[in-house]
């Protein structure tokens, strides 16, 4: 993985952790939320991981008229066979690119959870299923609210990950510059892997050990959530199991077999941030969903490893 992880920072400048969050959220088959300002690379990152794998890829701009089945596909109707025929939409691809998912309707929406949750569509009754590795990498600017549909909690659920990205320093952004002279540094990414490769290594990842106490630590940041003064709704318990996946992709992205509780903070606020409801008082203060699961990182002992099982 580390020629995808080069290939990915030849286009995107100055975040090596963003690139580490995005591959572990790959190989723990979970879905990411890049959520930022305009212009700073939310699809290029999303492009640049597409183009490194060699497999299909569907790109999707949703639009409020936008309709289910322009991301699932529609079965037409052959008359020289009198049957129908399925013909699959962009959501049928390895890695699908949605960009501004906030501006397509609830209906179309929920369209794409079923996707993402159960890794198949359902269109006129009948069950495709998606092929493995199915990653979505989606995008929302939360600045422009006009003609946006808020992501409800359960879909926001869906998505391991939540990243941004930040303005670069000067240095990194006239690196920018330099690398925009001969066009999109994206579209001059070519393949470093395969799908084949993608799943023995998501196989892998699923075999990285994760010791009892390990275990329980990660239920207690995730159980802190919802005790938090500062939070209305703390993180469901599907939180726990892929804030462990994605500690697990981390561990073996550094060649580990092992998870260590240093990979279970790197992963805490993008896994778990998100999923939060913050209190009136919360919001009304302007505190951030990231401040407060850092305060539970801090406060939340880790237990010593060959502690209590």
């Amino acid at each position: 993985m580390s020629r995808v992880r080069a290939a990915i920072g030849s286009a995107m400048t100055g975040r090596p952790e963003l690139v580490t969050i995005t591959l572990a959220v790959l190989l723990a088959e979970g879905h990411l939320l890049i959520e930022d300002v305009p212009g700073v690379g939310k699809t290029t990152l999303a492009k640049s991981l597409a183009r490194t794998i060699d497999g299909r890829i569907g790109r999707i701009q949703f639009t409020p008229d936008l309709l289910p089945g322009d991301l699932t596909g529609v079965s037409i109707y052959r008359a020289q066979t009198h049957e129908f025929e399925f013909r699959p939409g962009p959501v049928f691809a390895n890695v699908v690119i949605g960009d501004e998912i906030n501006r397509a309707s609830p209906k179309t929406q929920s369209a794409l959870l079923e996707c993402m949750e159960e890794g198949q569509a359902t269109v006129d009754g009948t069950t495709y299923p998606m092929e493995a590795p199915f990653l979505v990498v989606a995008t929302q600017n939360p600045v422009e609210m006009e003609g946006t549909y808020p992501l409800p909690e359960a879909q926001r659920d869906r998505f391991m990950a939540r990243a941004t990205i930040g303005y670069p320093d000067p240095a990194d952004e006239v690196s920018m510059l330099d690398r925009r002279d001969d066009g999109d540094p994206a579209d001059a990414i070519l393949p470093v892997t395969d799908v084949a490769t993608i799943r023995r290594c998501t196989a892998a990842v699923r075999r990285v050990h994760a010791s009892p106490s390990l275990k329980r630590y990660v239920v207690a940041l995730v159980g802190a959530t919802r005790e938090h003064p500062g939070v209305t709704l703390g993180a469901s318990p599907r939180s726990s199991l892929q804030l462990l996946r994605a500690a697990r992709a981390v561990a073996a992205l550094d060649g580990r077999t092992h998870v260590l509780p240093d990979d279970v903070q790197l992963l805490a606020e993008p896994v778990l941030a998100h999923r939060l409801v913050l209190s009136t008082e919360s919001r009304l203060t302007g505190r951030p969903a990231t401040d407060v699961v850092a305060e539970i990182v801090r406060d939340t002992p880790v237990e010593p490893a060959g502690g209590r099982s």
